[in-house]
């Protein structure tokens, strides 16, 4: 089934700075050959079309180079995967849009447990609630350590620690699709016993 929401194309370079995306594609080319040179201006070529990517990406200033870091990062992992016969520019994006995605995400669960303080914002002590918490944090550690090994490592990764899939997949050993479903699996029987008390 395909989404019904319009693909949109890469945009051009900016002007000014970068190689043409034909230039691009041969000197990664190189690159893969060991030219060390070309794969040197490569990555020179695509910074300030990534810094422009980013910033049309809705990236905080203060965090675009950060991003573009991790995108050539990825470019340089993944390099061994690039098919010279296909366009570079392509392939590029969606590099780029999966780290922009990566980010954003991450920004929303960090921005989900900040709270902005104004200079004369008094807090007043939940004392009443504190032994319930205690207790609802107490339970939930104790669901947690009862899963199935798989179950609870996959909450532990994906849940606590807040890791990728992919970075999940890696310390665990197991496959993405077997997180996925081992994740699934744990929430269902967490629901369900949370469900029944």
């Amino acid at each position: 089934m395909k989404s019904s929401a319009p693909t949109r194309q890469a945009p051009d370079p900016p002007t000014g700075g970068p190689r043409p995306e034909s230039d691009w594609s041969a000197l990664m080319a190189r690159g893969q050959d060991g030219d060390q040179a070309a794969y040197r201006l490569l990555l020179e070529s695509i910074t300030p079309y990534l810094r422009a990517l980013a910033r049309r990406g809705g990236i905080d200033t203060e965090e675009i180079e950060d991003l573009v870091q991790d995108i050539l990062l990825t470019v340089h992992a993944a390099r061994h995967v690039y098919d010279p016969a296909r366009p570079f520019g392509p392939w590029l994006v969606t590099i780029a849009r999966r780290r922009l995605v990566d980010r954003q995400r991450r920004r929303g669960r960090s921005s989900a447990r900040e709270t902005e303080l104004n200079e004369h914002v008094t807090f007043v002590a939940e004392k009443a609630n504190l032994p319930d918490r205690a207790d609802d944090a107490r339970r939930l550690r104790g669901a947690i350590s009862s899963l199935p090994k798989g179950e609870r490592q996959a909450v532990e990764l994906l849940r606590l620690k807040e890791l990728s899939l992919k970075e999940a997949a890696a310390q665990s050993g197991q496959s993405e699709t077997a997180l996925k479903v081992a994740m699934h699996r744990a929430l269902k029987r967490l629901r369900r016993r949370f469900g029944e008390e």
